[in-house]
């Protein structure tokens, strides 16, 4: 697995996990802003995308497997405490169940454009088109799925940079595979596991800050949900990023990393 790192080292480190189909470099406008106001900044390459490995059979992804992955690099090899995850879109279908089992590693959750679907509610329409889509095109064009889920333009060079880990179609395993491992029925493999996500976040003390766009038709629907749940998200001011898509990172990197900071300095505050 690859990752990219910035900040100062003996800083608590600020956990940014990406989702499909992008990588690690969704996060460029944002690294900077968070490494300059003192935070140790890590954004890994999940399996199969990115940097990282992958596994050139739809079938070697299970949710389960990505959960173990994560945790093998972030705790195993890196020893990470005192963690701020930082989730979008499978990043936090991902992050959160991170969170959830191993709760003494994580200090604070925030949570954008993102769920951990049980299969208990069914998925948005514009959900099951893209996964349709990405499931049966005989090649993928990541970077105009990228742009799909932004409300303001990319230039070519930012397309190539999303397509660049995937210079054929026997890269693209992983981005194939992601729809299709999202739970969308009550018995799905991962349901059971990600209800018990849900029972321990809800009653988590770790403080959650709910910073969704204002233009995601995909998981939009999340934000009131953490909100309400979410114990943790008592109290704090929950910003919505105004004019950004799914990808709320491409459209609004510097925002969403400024309302990152400012929380984060909220909760030193509390803790003083």
């Amino acid at each position: 697995m690859a990752w990219v790192e910035d900040g100062p080292a003996d800083a608590d480190p600020v956990l940014m996990l990406h989702g499909e189909p992008s990588w690690s470099f969704l996060y460029r406008r944002m690294i900077p802003v968070l490494a300059s106001a003192g935070h140790r900044v890590i954004c890994p390459d999940l399996v199969g995308f990115g940097r990282t490995d992958k596994p050139t059979r739809v079938e070697d992804h299970t949710y389960a497997r990505h959960v173990e992955w994560m945790r093998t690099l972030v705790f195993d090899e890196l020893d990470l405490t005192r963690v701020t995850l930082v989730g979008q879109d499978w990043g936090g279908l991902i992050g959160l169940r991170l969170a959830a089992e191993h709760p003494s590693r994580f200090s604070n959750l925030v949570v954008a454009n993102t769920g951990l679907p049980t299969g208990d509610v069914s998925m948005p329409e514009v959900w099951w088109q893209f996964r349709e889509a990405i499931r049966t095109q005989p090649t993928i064009d990541v970077g105009r799925f990228v742009q799909s889920g932004c409300q303001h333009p990319m230039s070519d060079a930012v397309r190539a940079a999303y397509d660049a880990p995937f210079p054929d179609s026997s890269y693209n395993a992983g981005p194939r595979a992601m729809p299709g491992l999202v739970p969308t029925s009550p018995d799905d493999p991962a349901a059971a596991a990600n209800r018990a996500a849900w029972a321990t976040l809800r009653e988590s003390p770790a403080p959650m800050l709910v910073a969704f766009s204002d233009g995601d038709p995909v998981t939009g629907g999340m934000a009131p949900i953490f909100r309400r749940e979410m114990r943790g998200a008592e109290g704090y001011e929950h910003p919505v990023v105004g004019g950004a898509g799914h990808f709320l990172q491409e459209d609004a990197g510097e925002v969403l990393a400024g309302h990152i900071v400012e929380f984060l300095g909220t909760v030193d505050k509390r803790h003083d």
